[in-house]
């Protein structure tokens, strides 16, 4: 599930996790059977690991330090609209899509 960090949920896991916010530029994922919460390549990567085949693959790059996985991640992160272009509005959710949002 996905939630805004401006969400309720959102804003409870930063109070919870004492996240600053106007450090973090980059995906946040939370376990809550864990109470863990990982950032940038971790956190990308252990979301791969739950899809399909071949995407789930790229689990094997959590091997690697994230030192250097997330200077991999910030390199994409900064390049993206560069190598894929950037759209002018954004998507609007279909009710499958919606469905995966907490609010």
């Amino acid at each position: 599930m996905f939630a805004p960090l401006q969400s309720d949920a959102g804003k409870q896991i930063i109070e919870q996790f004492n996240i600053d916010t106007s450090q973090v530029d980059s995906i946040l994922l939370y376990n809550p059977e864990k109470e863990t919460i990982n950032h940038k390549s971790t956190a990308a990567l252990k979301v791969a690991s739950k899809l399909g085949f071949p995407t789930n693959t790229l689990a094997i790059f959590l091997i690697i330090p994230s030192f250097i996985s997330n200077w991999v991640y910030d390199f994409i992160a900064r390049n993206r609209y560069k190598w894929y272009g950037k759209k002018d509005a954004c998507m609007i959710p279909t009710p499958e899509l919606k469905s995966k949002f907490l609010e």
